[in-house]
């Protein structure tokens, strides 16, 4: 199937509160307007720099999409990011929001972020640890130039999909706790799942999936 018909096809079959996030990591342009005119909403970078090259590439056809910031952002590309991004998925620390919410005050915008959640505990990986999330946002929470609208999971790796349910589970657990303790957050997204367990994650509450190879098929490097 082509690129639209397998955006279509897993729009169709997903309930309608699901945003799909188009992982773009290493796409072309032609693909990339392929999914757009196929009706995609949101789309997803890993880097700044390929984000950036393109954003402008797109053209007229940039603004038809939120751009999603989905790979660990460094705290010297936060003034590019901003200037194109609608959205940070992958705020893990105080010191990172406080750079984000100094840029984004000069600029005089507001920008949503989700917080990441190291779900698996692995050390390699970004992501604030599950015990230490609410104090953070606590802490973010107080900066007027953040929006903080939700949590984002990678979650460990597996083959079997269902081994990456345990920590979905916990990321909405974490999720409805924040809601429920910190009522003046618009916490609304919980983005967990990607290819491989998105079907798994929005059995556990997801309503945003990161989708890339299963819509535009494997990377061509």
């Amino acid at each position: 199937m082509s690129i639209a018909e397998n955006y279509r096809k897993i729009r169709e079959e997903i309930p309608e509160y699901v945003s799909i996030v188009l992982a773009g990591k290493k796409r072309t342009v032609e693909e990339f307007l392929e999914v757009i005119n196929a009706g995609a909403t949101d789309i997803g970078e890993n880097y700044v720099q390929e984000a950036e090259a393109m954003y402008k590439s797109l053209n007229d056809d940039v603004r038809k999409v939120r751009w999603h910031m989905i790979g660990p952002l460094q705290r010297n590309k936060v003034n590019k990011a901003l200037s194109f991004f609608d959205v940070l998925q992958t705020v893990d620390s105080l010191k990172l929001a406080e750079v984000i919410d100094k840029r984004a005050r000069k600029m005089e915008k507001v920008i949503p972020i989700y917080i990441e959640i190291n779900s698996g505990k692995e050390p390699q990986k970004a992501g604030v640890m599950p015990e230490n999330a609410e104090e953070l946002i606590r802490q973010i929470a107080r900066f007027e130039n953040i929006k903080i609208e939700g949590l984002m999971t990678m979650g460990p790796r597996f083959g079997n999909p269902e081994d990456a349910r345990p920590y979905f589970k916990e990321t909405r657990r974490i999720f409805e706790h924040i809601k429920s303790s910190m009522p003046n957050l618009d916490m609304k997204v919980l983005s967990m799942g990607m290819t491989n367990s998105y079907k798994v994650a929005i059995e556990e509450g997801s309503n945003m999936v990161r989708i890339g190879t299963a819509i535009f098929g494997e990377r061509k490097y």
